[in-house]
């Protein structure tokens, strides 16, 4: 979805997958190992130009950090599961909308983009059944 081929907002990604990210990772994250990698990454980011894209992940991880753990156990509650649906399903809706068609979201240029989109629509599906 980070690759040519879409134009969706790609600001909705990071909460999208900090709801869907595993309970492992959640905890290396809030742990002290993800503590000196977000440190890390500001020193980066304060001394070199990062692109947005590139800048997404260190986002997600400054959010994940910060976050309360009643707002990071959600994602693994029926309500989770709602937020990560009405997030895909509008990111959905944002590449199709824009890309003209169904037809023209399946073109060579915007295929990957298209299918890893269906993809995150179906996996909150999935799990809310």
């Amino acid at each position: 979805m980070l690759a040519k081929g879409t134009a969706i907002p790609k600001s909705f990604l990071v909460p999208l997958f900090a709801l869907q990210a595993p309970a492992s990772i959640i905890s290396w994250i809030k742990g002290e190992y993800g503590v000196w990698t977000a440190f890390l990454a500001l020193l980066v980011r304060l001394f070199f130009y990062i692109p947005g894209e590139l800048e997404l992940p260190f986002i997600a991880l400054l959010m994940i950090i910060v976050a309360p753990y009643q707002v990071m156990n959600l994602s693994r509650t029926q309500e989770g599961l709602m937020v990560s649906l009405v997030i895909a399903g509008y990111l959905a809706f944002q590449h199709f909308s824009r890309a003209g068609s169904l037809r023209k979201a399946f073109d060579q240029g915007s295929i990957i983009a298209t299918l890893a989109i269906v993809c995150v629509v179906a996996v909150p599906c999935l799990l809310l059944v």
